[in-house]
């Protein structure tokens, strides 16, 4: 039985957890199938990208984060939505069906960007 776009998003979102506190869950971006010469990249190369990026799209904010007043005198650090820069071995890597997700500390966040595209091919 083929699955549908929805049917594999709805069944991607029923994974994810539901972060509580000042947590963030945060999705991993996928690699690029090809380098720009048009050389395609194996699985294993892909995996090692997404495994050691620094960058990371917010999808939900824990009911707490960034709500530390003393610690976050002017507001939120980001927003869902957002792409962002982390630390490299900060947060929790939680493996999904099609992906990993990360969930990390409102504080460890250092940085939004406009675009993954930013970073990654530096």
């Amino acid at each position: 039985k083929e699955v549908s776009e929805q049917e594999a998003k709805e069944k991607l979102a029923a994974q994810l957890p539901d972060v509580k506190g000042y947590r963030i869950l945060c999705m991993v971006p996928e690699a690029e199938e090809a380098y720009e010469s048009g050389i395609i990249k194996s699985d294993a190369v892909k995996q090692i990208q997404e495994h050691s990026t620094v960058v990371l799209f917010v999808m939900q904010l824990g009911d707490l984060a960034y709500k530390d007043e003393t610690k976050f005198p002017t507001g939120a650090w980001c927003k869902e939505k957002d792409w962002v820069i982390f630390g490299r071995y900060a947060g929790s890597r939680i493996g999904i069906d099609g992906g990993e997700i990360r969930i990390l500390n409102d504080d460890e966040v250092l940085g939004v960007l406009s675009s993954p595209d930013d970073v990654l091919h530096m």
